[in-house]
């Protein structure tokens, strides 16, 4: 389908209907089925709304990506469903197998562990070269004092150097580390040896190919695996896959790996309440097997093992990132409409978009954790 016809989609919702359960959901947040203001949707086909109520996320999702109905601009849409707590109106016991299954199941153990890099991140270099940074940087970026995406990707690598104190000579293990973006960074910069592990085989290739002049090297493992003596460590939107039978055994990772005086940042997504699970349509599409922490949940892991030095959130910025990041996407879509196809193209829209509504709602969050074994005086705040 050309931009063309998408906005001819838009541009035609139905016009006779009967007011539905949905509609009345949806007036607690000022959203109209059929208005004309950019955040109201506009309805295609009536029975979705049957779908929705009985499926809830993973039919407004679906509906979505089938073309049932259509919101100008889905961020709006997203960020008041959120701050509207519409998600109330989900029955608990809807999701009760889905709570029991995150506490009885591992679902991030070794043998699942290379399913999201086969399902998300190894798509295609050439499409994530298209919508990211120069850098390929995959993760927050850091926009205090920047206007577009390079600045505040570059504004964040830097962030973290500075916060980890490196130094010429030290060692840098960056646990699931991308494309090499701060790795390389860290190695052209502050002239440090550098260290990755990646569950992407396209990640992997692409930084022997690219940072083959610098003192890096990157392995496809499980982290779980790793066991040598680093002076620094970072992990940087990789926790999120950990899941909660896991963080204890990432931390205990961590400190096997972290010299005595050493220190970790750790840079993740994460949600306000313990008792929750991954949002069922970003599982099924985006990341299986995903899990974001809640702060409890880390100081539960670290407990007795690491000492929290410091903490850090920015998660507005990652509206500002996800919105830079829709805007590459769709300025270069036709570079891949062939390949990826229509449904493609809606699910990718819908899933950066609401991601965006969600940290502009506050809903979810951005967290830098400073970890150290306990060091005399603590660490510096650098932000």
């Amino acid at each position: 389908m050309m931009a063309s016809e998408q906005q001819d989609l838009v541009d035609t919702p139905s016009v006779s209907r009967s007011r539905h359960l949905v509609d009345e959901i949806l007036a607690e947040a000022d959203i109209q089925i059929n208005g004309d203001r950019p955040w109201d949707l506009r309805l295609h086909r009536e029975a979705a709304l049957d779908e929705i109520i009985a499926r809830h996320s993973l039919g407004l999702g679906e509906t979505y990506m089938r073309g049932d109905w259509d919101v100008p601009a889905l961020d709006q849409f997203f960020c008041r469903i959120l701050r509207a707590d519409l998600p109330r109106h989900i029955k608990p016991w809807r999701n009760a197998w889905r709570i029991l299954r995150s506490y009885l199941v591992n679902l991030q153990s070794r043998r699942r562990a290379f399913e999201v890099g086969e399902h998300h991140y190894d798509l295609g270099n050439d499409f994530y070269q298209a919508m990211l940074d120069s850098r390929m940087t995959y993760s927050c970026g850091y926009w205090r004092e920047a206007d577009n995406l390079e600045d505040a990707q570059t504004a964040k690598l830097d962030l973290i150097c500075r916060k980890l104190g490196l130094k010429p000579g030290m060692r840098l293990l960056d646990i699931g580390c991308g494309w090499g973006s701060l790795v390389g960074y860290a190695a052209e910069n502050y002239g440090v040896e550098c260290v990755g592990v990646t569950v992407s085989k396209e990640q992997k290739a692409y930084i022997d190919a690219h940072f083959g002049n610098l003192p890096i090297s990157v392995e496809l493992q499980d982290y779980r695996s790793l066991n040598q003596p680093f002076d620094r460590i970072a992990s940087v939107g990789m926790f999120e896959h950990v899941g909660r039978k896991n963080h204890r055994t990432f931390m205990d990772v961590a400190k096997r790996c972290l010299k005595n005086d050493g220190l970790m940042l750790l840079h993740t997504i994460g949600k306000n309440q313990r008792r929750s699970t991954c949002d069922p349509w970003i599982e099924k599409y985006i990341f299986p097997n995903g899990d974001l922490p809640s702060a409890g949940q880390i100081s539960d892991a670290a407990d007795n093992l690491l000492v929290c030095e410091d903490l850090h959130n920015f998660g507005s910025d990652y509206d500002k990132t996800l919105m830079a990041w829709h805007h590459n996407f769709e300025q270069h879509w036709q570079r891949f409409a062939e390949q990826y196809g229509q449904p493609f193209y809606r699910m990718w829209r819908y899933y950066l978009l609401s991601c965006a509504g969600a940290f502009r709602a506050r809903h979810i969050q951005l967290w830098q954790w400073m970890f150290t074994e306990g060091l005399a005086g603590g660490v510096e705040r650098v932000c």
